[in-house]
């Protein structure tokens, strides 16, 4: 930040030194008042112009500085030409809350290729912040949980989870139990991959194209505890079609879909990419 004190203080003394110049006897005698005020108007106009051109403020230090207007980022807005896929999940998006937001569309061999060029067609931060969404059911549930009624007691979860990290089925399954304040005993636990007709059922869309963004039904969300750690905060979904993406920040997400966040990975991450 430029100090302007040495300026303020030249201003003063050239001001005073033309005053007591503009009264000398000499300078009266060779020298009109109406000349030299003309040279003093003339010489705090060029500091005027220095002053705009370095956009510095000369009003005295003691002044408190004028408080900062935070910058606002234009709300988005429904996508005029978009897919009616795309422009459904859009408002969804709008009507949450959320304001950070962009879809993508990749090319066809993008699910050939491998999570670098994934990553490029997006623009995404790194491989680790591309994510999928899948549909597990409890198929050893108790017979009273037949549905999703109950968020913590459900039959069955979208679960998301980063392609460089693999699921473990286990630890998910210890999760949800304990969402369900263990009312329930472990043999009313296992966690499966749901069958595509039953995936396409709940959530209304195809494989590689699930997403948690108008789902069919409003199945509990889990997330990857690695997913709300991310840096940066952004990570990338599937958007309803195949070859659509949405990329969402991962607190706008968290707190307009309110996903139970937990640890269902394995520790280190898997080189092998396992894709859905």
């Amino acid at each position: 930040m430029v100090d302007v004190n040495p300026l303020n203080t030249r201003f003063d003394a050239i001001s005073s030194r033309l005053d007591e110049l503009e009264k000398h006897a000499i300078f009266k005698a060779g020298l009109s008042a109406r000349n030299l005020r003309e040279r003093q108007i003339a010489i705090l106009k060029r500091i005027d112009k220095l002053m705009q051109a370095l956009r510095l403020d000369l009003s005295p230090a003691t002044s408190p500085p004028p408080a900062s207007t935070p910058s606002l980022r234009p709300r988005p807005t429904v996508t005029p030409d978009a897919s009616p896929t795309q422009q459904r999940l859009e408002q969804e998006l709008l009507d949450r809350g959320l304001s950070s937001f962009r879809f993508v569309r990749v090319p066809a061999e993008y699910y050939d290729r491998p999570l670098e060029f994934r990553r490029d067609c997006l623009g995404a931060a790194s491989v680790n912040h591309l994510c999928k969404s899948i549909v597990m059911e409890n198929t050893r549930a108790h017979e009273s949980v037949t549905g999703w009624e109950d968020p913590r007691n459900s039959k069955y979860y979208c679960v998301i989870v980063q392609y460089t990290a693999r699921l473990h089925a286990d630890k998910l399954k210890v999760g949800v139990q304990e969402l369900g304040g263990r009312k329930f005993g472990r043999q009313y636990y296992n966690m499966r991959l749901a069958t595509e007709e039953v995936n396409d059922t709940l959530t209304g869309f195809s494989h590689n194209a699930v997403t948690p963004i108008c789902m069919r039904e409003q199945l509990p969300i889990l997330m990857s505890h690695r997913i709300a750690k991310l840096q940066p905060g952004e990570f990338w979904l599937g958007a309803g079609e195949v070859d659509l993406k949405v990329g969402l920040n991962v607190d706008e997400f968290i707190t307009a879909y309110q996903p139970f966040v937990l640890d269902c990975t394995y520790d280190s991450l898997n080189q092998l990419h396992q894709w859905v």
